[in-house]
């Protein structure tokens, strides 16, 4: 086996924006840059422009993404997710608060007892994420 990665693809009304996306994360992450995007071009089945595949990397873990306008009957679920180990109050916090940014909260940050900071939200693009304060 070569490699495993994990692939986001933007579907129904986050199709067309897995590039926003990848520039917000990597802004976010140290670390973290794009690889390489190609795109649809003219007369291909996806508007033109549009994100064909995406790699990128986001504190040194190389991901993939691509947009999708066809009528999936799927898009991203809170169960599959990017768990984020971090390594100050500071950093979770803002990291936090900047995802959760026109997305919605699913555990609030705070102390759940198996961690003194934790929390789980989906972002803006409908990606699900936890970040947690390391011991």
């Amino acid at each position: 086996m070569k490699s495993i990665k994990t692939s986001l693809m933007f579907v129904g009304e986050q199709a067309g924006k897995a590039e926003e996306a990848i520039k917000f994360y990597i802004s976010l992450f140290p670390g973290s840059e794009i690889i390489d995007i190609q795109r649809y071009g003219i007369g291909e089945h996806e508007p033109e422009g549009s994100t064909k595949m995406a790699r990128f990397t986001i504190s040194g873990t190389e991901f993939m993404a691509l947009d999708s306008h066809l009528d999936h009957q799927f898009n991203f679920t809170p169960s599959m997710l990017l768990h984020v180990e971090c390594e100050s109050t500071r950093e979770v916090e803002e990291i936090f608060q900047a995802l959760a940014e026109g997305g919605s909260e699913l555990m609030p940050l705070d102390n759940y007892g198996f961690s003194q900071k934790f929390g789980w939200l989906k972002d803006r693009y409908g990606v699900s994420w936890q970040l947690n304060l390391s011991d």
